[in-house]
Order: structure tokens, then C-alpha cells, then sequence
């Protein structure tokens, strides 16, 4: 049964190879002909059917023909979607700009020059890596809200904006958590503050606030015995403007803490420094009598004392 259906499979076989041949071949020939208006209504029937590869390819070949001609502008708009329909948002974005400096008083101009835009805040990577596209999208955006101040997108640009603005506050949040964890508390505390005074409305401000005591106090209590009792005090002065604006915080209590670790550690290095103190002047004292004591004799080698 199974070898009377092997001839019929493979006939079927060679049939679906010779039609995906013949379709190739076809739009092979279209891609080759010279009939611009065919590879054109090709393009648009590609574009709408969402073979955008297809469509691009043909798109691309035709830019230069229609140039300066009547169907250049649809050509261009179908063009940049086309790109931005396949997620090549760099590309996308440089012809949406090229259409609407090419055709300035075209109606579609604003909705190309928000799309060049939208296409950097698309390409805007997660906070974790490098955010030079998201400060780009954000200049691109703010762009056209000043060019376009009463058009309906401008509410919409705003908020990418802001959500550009809260996804480089939460990588320079993290950056000053990282320092300290790795244990660099001095980076940590002057991040902290970094972070605070360029986001001032940021949501983690109450915990960067505890985390900058935290990282202030380790500071101190990693510092050489000399410095530690004013930095020790900085953490102290840190945890009393953060009891203030947060009584009701739920850091307060590990806040209150490290207040009283700070106290214990300022009473700890005066005791300690204290105790060098005295060492240190004992010593000398000793010092000072075990000098005389070996002081050499006075009388010369072979020096005979008077008779009594």
C-alpha cells in the first residue's frame, strides 16, 4: 500500500517545488522589469498584505525612479512604514525624518516627524545597558513638541518622554545600589545624592535616603581610626533629616540603628584613641628614664677615682 503511495507523494512533491519555483521566478521578474507602475501597485498589494520584505525590496528599487514625480510622496511614506513595519526602527526613523524635511507642508509631515521619534524611544534599550538612544529619544521627542505644541500627539509624547526619564532614573538608582554592594561606600553615598538631586520626585527617594545612612555608616566604620569619628557623625546627621521627612518610614528602625551603631562607634574611637593617648605618653615617660638610666659612666677607660 505505502509503495503504491510513494509515486503519488512524490509527484505532489515535485509539484509544490515547481509552483514555490514558479512564484519565486515571478516576483524575481517583477523585481527585474522596468514597469515602475506594476512593481509600484506590487509594492502597495505586498505592503497591505504584510509582506513587508517583499514590499521593501520593491520600494527600495523604485525611490530613485519616482523621484521628483508625483508618486514620490506616497512612495516615501509607504517606504519608511514599510521599515518600521519590519522593526529596523534606526532605518525607519531616518526616513521618516527624510520625509518630512523632503515634503514640509505635506499633512502626513508631523505624523513623520513624531514617527522619527517614536522610532528612538522603540530602540531605547532596557535600563540595564548603555542609554545614549534614550537620551536621543528624548531630545527627538521634546523636538517635536516644540514644533508641534497644539498637536494631538503632544500628550503622547509627553509620556514616552517620561518614561524615558523614569527608565534612566531607575539605571542611575540601580548604578548607586551596585557600589553598595560591591562595597565602594563613599561612591554609593555621593550616587545616592546624585541620583536624589537630579530626580527629586523619584519613587525611591525614601529608600535611597536609608540606603545613603547605610552606606555612610559602613564608610565610617571601614575608615582609619583618625577619620571615622566625622564621618560616624555624617551618618548621624543623615539619619536625623531622614527621621523627619520619614517618621513613619519602614527603614526608620534599621535607620535608628545605625544611628546608635554610629553613636557606639564615635564613643568606641575615643576610648581607643584615648588609650593610644596614654600609651603613647607612658611610653615616652619610659623612654625618657630608661635614657638616663643608660646613660654611659662618666669616668674615662683606665681612670683611677681619687683616694678617699
Amino acid at each position: 500500500m505505502f509503495k503504491k503511495q510513494r509515486p503519488i507523494l512524490s509527484g505532489l512533491l515535485i509539484v509544490l517545488i515547481l509552483i514555490a519555483g514558479s512564484c519565486k521566478s515571478k516576483f524575481e521578474k517583477l523585481k527585474a522589469s522596468n514597469d515602475n507602475a506594476k512593481k509600484y501597485q506590487a509594492a502597495i498589494a505586498y505592503y497591505n498584505k504584510k509582506d513587508y520584505n517583499k514590499a521593501l525590496e520593491l520600494f527600495e528599487t523604485l525611490v530613485q525612479r519616482y523621484r521628483g514625480q508625483a508618486q514620490a510622496e506616497d512612495l516615501y511614506y509607504y517606504y519608511a512604514y514599510t521599515n518600521y513595519r519590519l522593526k529596523d526602527y534606526t532605518s525607519a526613523s531616518y526616513h521618516f525624518k527624510q520625509f518630512a524635511d523632503t515634503y514640509p507642508s505635506s499633512a502626513r509631515a508631523e505624523e513623520c516627524n513624531f514617527m522619527s521619534a517614536y522610532c528612538y524611544y522603540l530602540d531605547s534599550p532596557v535600563y540595564s545597558l548603555d542609554q545614549e538612544n534614550t537620551h536621543k529619544a528624548i531630545d527627538k521627542l521634546q523636538l517635536f513638541i516644540n514644533l508641534y505644541p497644539k498637536s494631538e500627539r503632544v500628550a503622547e509624547a509627553s509620556k514616552l518622554i517620561q518614561n524615558l526619564r523614569d527608565k534612566l532614573e531607575r539605571k542611575a538608582y540601580e548604578n548607586a545600589k551596585l557600589y553598595l554592594t560591591i562595597g565602594d561606600y563613599q561612591a554609593a553615598v555621593i550616587d545616592f545624592g546624585n541620583v536624589l538631586r537630579d530626580y527629586p520626585d523619584t519613587k525611591y527617594a525614601e529608600e535611597m535616603e536609608y540606603l545613603t545612612i547605610k552606606a555612610q555608616y559602613e564608610y565610617a566604620h571601614h575608615s582609619s581610626e583618625l577619620k571615622k569619628e566625622d564621618r560616624f557623625n555624617t551618618a548621624i546627621n543623615f539619619e536625623k533629616q531622614f527621621a523627619d521627612k520619614y517618621p513613619t518610614s519602614k527603614y526608620l528602625k534599621d535607620a535608628v540603628s545605625l544611628k546608635q551603631d554610629s553613636e557606639d562607634g564615635i564613643a568606641s574611637v575615643k576610648r581607643a584613641l584615648a588609650e593610644y593617648a596614654n600609651e603613647d605618653k607612658y611610653r615616652h615617660r619610659f623612654d625618657k628614664k630608661d635614657t638616663t638610666a643608660q646613660q654611659p659612666s662618666s669616668e674615662k677607660p683606665n681612670q683611677k677615682t681619687p683616694a678617699q
